[in-house]
């Protein structure tokens, strides 16, 4: 499923889903947002897909919002799953961003509303909203003191300098650095790794880490209980179970 601003290809049992408006430096308009809500519908009904990669054509990942679409009257939220189809949308499957070039403002949060980011060296992070009379409402200013400590979050939200992969990594933003042109490529391996685990598995990590926040831990290990009861009575428990004493790779089936 494809739109003429974002493309989804399968590889193997991964979307790679991609922005693909580089003479805009992929910036977030309506058909994005809509692209992009399409392309995780994709992934999260698809069992034969494990997991995502979210890009960007042509050297960039996002410029962030499309001010002159804005402008315009064009709207980058999509209602209940926020900025670009993707920062407030619960998803189930693993989502990888994959970053080159420039990852600011809502692309940034774009990035920050994925599980892992794999980004290249020379790539730049940031969160310019102050500059422009705004503020990093798609997920930045929740979202980055809880990544980073506040007074580095703040350095971001409050001077909209931006930072290089390498110093995003240092601070704890990036999982993976890679040379330029290598983000994709190095996602995609990730996706595989993930792609060998147990997918009600996965979905139950996330939902979890979901329930946990900002919860007592009492209610934290309430809800595990339930979670982890579900996932004792599944085909795929005694699936991995039998793997392992038959020294073998499980066969999962998401049951």
């Amino acid at each position: 499923m494809s739109t003429t601003a974002v493309r989804s290809e399968r590889v193997g049992s991964t979307l790679l889903i991609t922005i693909d408006r580089p003479e805009a430096r992929n910036a977030v308009n309506a058909a994005v947002a809509a692209g992009l809500t399409a392309a995780s519908d994709e992934l999260e009904a698809d069992p034969g897909l494990r997991a995502g990669v979210l890009t960007g054509a042509g050297g960039t990942f996002s410029a962030g919002m499309d001010l002159k679409a804005a402008l315009r009257g064009e709207s980058p939220e999509v209602e209940g799953r926020g900025f670009g189809g993707l920062t407030e949308a619960e998803l189930t499957k693993p989502l990888i961003a994959a970053v080159e070039g420039f990852a600011v403002g809502g692309g940034f949060e774009l990035a920050l509303g994925c599980d892992l980011i794999v980004a290249a060296e020379d790539a730049k992070f940031g969160l310019p909203e102050v500059t422009r009379g705004l503020i990093a409402a798609g997920g930045g200013v929740i979202r980055l003191p809880k990544r980073i400590p506040y007074h580095l979050a703040m350095e971001f939200l409050l001077t909209g300098e931006p930072v290089s992969g390498r110093r995003a990594a240092e601070l704890g933003l990036v999982n993976r650095v890679t040379a330029p042109g290598e983000a994709r490529g190095l996602a995609l391996q990730l996706a595989d790794q993930l792609a060998a685990n147990a997918p009600l598995a996965l979905a139950a990590v996330k939902r979890l880490v979901r329930a946990a926040a900002g919860v007592p831990e009492a209610d934290a290990f309430a809800a595990q209980r339930k979670v982890v009861g579900d996932l004792m009575a599944s085909a795929d428990v005694r699936e991995g179970m039998t793997a392992f004493a038959e020294r073998r790779a499980p066969k999962w089936t998401g049951q």
